[in-house]
Parts: structure tokens; C-alpha cells; sequence
């Protein structure tokens, strides 16, 4: 593969879109911070900063992507920064070598996944079940959620016990409550992953948001932004889809056991997996530019 050549940017290219990165994450990330510093918990949004990993801070953080280093005074305080270096003309960036020497074994397992399930058709038949199955007839302490059920739980039992439960997605799968798990009609495992993972699931195309921050500093910060904004709108369809009743957080119901909550919802999953298609596919550009990069120095003239 040829090696892409290296792009410096000087401070009047590279610092509004620092700038502009950090606002877009503010949007989110205060409204997080307020309601952590009130001890108010979101049983809709919280998910994107307890279940994804990645802190408020280093989403704030803007980053060319690898290929790109960044001119200027302003750019010196990126040699604390993980994987950064200055190269001879003071220009700092990504050393590709570094990188791949801590993070390669996990740039190819997601190209891979990635590739895997862009090449697989996309099914729209779940209909958000995987919510219902995780508090299908729930033991105790299995309600995942301080959030009234819809239909009660014998209702939600009912949704259930009518439809097909097919979901492929294991990180979903493994929260279903301990009656529900015989219900799905897979069983997904995690090295099933590549083998299973569809463009149509929701909590595959929310995903795109984990493996985003996962591939970082290589990704460039506005794609990590799309992924996040993607996964926040996924999100709110996935709870909104769900049995819980969230009209008093401001959320009305999008009633999947219904013929007209069931086309509702099917709508906007292909929106989304549109959406997604598109995002993964700049992952994975991202993981090839990274294999191929060449060594951070500066070219002989």
C-alpha cells in the first residue's frame, strides 16, 4: 500500500476546528456535567458516558487524524498527549509507529468488523425488541432501569411473547433478563462478532461511536463528532422504542407492538443505517491510513 503523504496545517487551518470541535461536544457534554455535579441521573443520555468509555475530556479534544500535523506555538502542548511527537520543522502530529506499536492489534480487529458487517445486508426486522427481552419476566435486581414500565411488566411479557425476538448483537443480547435469553432466536458470543454483526441493528451503528473514540487520536475529531451525534440519535429511537415510559423525561413512546409504531420505527432504523454506512466507511479509511502510514519525520527536500 502507498504511503500517504503528510499534510501540515498551520494554526489558521487547524485551531477554528479545534475550536469548533470543542463547541459541537459542549452541546453534550455540559448538560452531562451539570446534571453529575446535581447527582441527576438520564435514564436516556447517561448511557453515552457510562456505557462508552470515553471520558468528557478527550471528546473535547480535537485531532487532525493521522496524516496530518499541526503548526504553530499552539500545537506544543499536544507533546503531552498520547502518540504525539514534533517532528524537525517543529510540526507536531501522530507518530504512526507508536501508535500502531500499542494500538495495531486493535486498528485491524475493527477493520475487520467493520468491513464484515458493511458487507452483510442490513435487517429491519428486529423492531427494538432487545429492550423488551432485557426485562422479559425479570428476576429481581433485573429491571435495568428506575423508570416505570409502559405496559407493566406483565404487558411487556405479552409484546414479547408474541413476537419473534432476533437479536444478533451480543452486547445487547447479554443484558437480556435470564428468561429472555432462550427467546432470541441466536446466540451471539463475542468471537461470533464479525460473523454476526448486521448494518441494520441499532446498538451496531451506536457502535461506530466506540470504535471512533477507540481508533483516536488517528480519527479526525469531526468524525468522531459524527459518530457521537449519530449514537445520541440512535440512542433516543432505542429508548423511545423501549417499554419504559419516559414522558417525563420528554421522550413520547414509539410503540413497536403496534402495526404503526412497528412502520415508525423501521423508518428511522434505515435513516440510521444510512447514516451509519457512510460513517463506517470513513472507519475504515481511517484504519487502512493508519497501516499504511509512513514514519513521522520530516522529508528529505
Amino acid at each position: 500500500m502507498p504511503r500517504p503523504p503528510l499534510t501540515v496545517l498551520d494554526e489558521g487551518q487547524w485551531l477554528p476546528r479545534a475550536r469548533a470541535h470543542a463547541a459541537r461536544m459542549a452541546v453534550w457534554t455540559g448538560p452531562h456535567a451539570a446534571r453529575r455535579r446535581a447527582g441527576v441521573a438520564h435514564p436516556v443520555l447517561d448511557f453515552l458516558f457510562t456505557y462508552y468509555s470515553e471520558t468528557p475530556g478527550r471528546l473535547a479534544r480535537w485531532h487532525p487524524g493521522v496524516g496530518f500535523a499541526l503548526a504553530g506555538p499552539a500545537a506544543r502542548e499536544r507533546l503531552d498527549w498520547p502518540f504525539h511527537t514534533a517532528r524537525a520543522d517543529g510540526a507536531v502530529g501522530i507518530d504512526p509507529a507508536a501508535f500502531l506499536a500499542a494500538r495495531g492489534e486493535v486498528v485491524a480487529r475493527v477493520a475487520h468488523l467493520l468491513r464484515a458487517t458493511a458487507g452483510r445486508p442490513a435487517q429491519f426486522g428486529c423492531f427494538g425488541l432487545h429492550e423488551w427481552a432485557m426485562v422479559y419476566r425479570p428476576d429481581d435486581g433485573e429491571v435495568r432501569h428506575g423508570v416505570p414500565l409502559r405496559l407493566g411488566i406483565d404487558g411487556t411479557a405479552e409484546v414479547v411473547d408474541r413476537h419473534r425476538v432476533q437479536c444478533s448483537h451480543f452486547d445487547a443480547y447479554r443484558f437480556f433478563s435470564r428468561r429472555g435469553r432462550p427467546l432470541n432466536t441466536l446466540r451471539p458470543t463475542r468471537a461470533a462478532q464479525p460473523d454476526l454483526e448486521q448494518p441494520g441493528c441499532l446498538h451496531a451503528t451506536m457502535d461506530l461511536y466506540k470504535w471512533a473514540y477507540k481508533l483516536s487520536p488517528a480519527v479526525p475529531g469531526e468524525l468522531l463528532a459524527d459518530c457521537f451525534a449519530l449514537a445520541v440519535d440512535v440512542r433516543e429511537l432505542d429508548m423511545r422504542a423501549s417499554p419504559y415510559d419516559l414522558s417525563g423525561h420528554g421522550y413520547d413512546p414509539v410503540p413497536v407492538e403496534t402495526p404503526e409504531g412497528k412502520a415508525q420505527y423501521v423508518a428511522a432504523q434505515r435513516a440510521f443505517a444510512d447514516r451509519g454506512a457512510t460513517l463506517r466507511r470513513r472507519l475504515v479509511d481511517v484504519c487502512e491510513t493508519v497501516l499504511g502510514a509512513g514514519p513521522f519525520v520530516t522529508p528529505r527536500p
